[in-house]
């Protein structure tokens, strides 16, 4: 549903504004309480913050660690998907949140890939069919300097028709 919303609109919208709309309007990250603030024109990289409020405000007055884990969860794989476009299958195959120290504040997140990334990825692709990409991103204050959790998302990245042959 969401991919055939993202080709009708990209005939009208530019990519970073339909990635940012389309985030921040969808139903289930609403529900995260996290934003989508700055997309890149290249969608290289993705900015988000996610407010503390009366929402994910814990029992002791922090941000609730589901919160801040549930708003960081999908976006490097969307990211992903819409930087390598309809060739590759990309998945969500692990994530691991490391809380440093309580978040008394609007958190944020950056999520970044360079061209060489981007690179490295399809050149692995062409060769192995398949591999996992590990990424990391700190959530931090909004200044950047305290790290309240540290994220690591493994993403399974695939050739279109070898997923296909293998799932078959």
């Amino acid at each position: 549903m969401y991919a055939t919303g993202v080709k009708l609109l990209s005939k009208y919208l530019k990519k970073k504004v339909i990635f940012k709309y389309g985030f921040n309007l969808a139903p289930m990250y609403r529900r995260t309480n996290g934003r989508v603030i700055f997309v890149s024109d290249d969608l290289m990289t993705i900015d988000i913050k996610i407010p503390l409020n009366f929402k994910n405000r814990n029992y002791v007055g922090s941000m609730f660690g589901g919160s801040i884990s549930s708003a960081t969860d999908p976006v490097f794989m969307v990211q992903l998907i819409n930087i390598l476009g309809d060739d590759y299958v990309v998945w969500d195959k692990e994530a691991t949140i490391n809380f440093k120290r309580p978040a008394k504040e609007t958190a944020f997140a950056s999520f970044t890939f360079t061209p060489d990334e981007i690179d490295t990825i399809k050149t692995d692709v062409a060769a192995n069919k398949a591999i996992n990409v590990v990424k990391q991103v700190n959530i931090t204050d909004k200044n950047r300097k305290v790290v309240f959790a540290k994220l690591t998302k493994t993403i399974y990245v695939a050739d279109k028709e070898f997923y296909k042959a293998k799932r078959r």
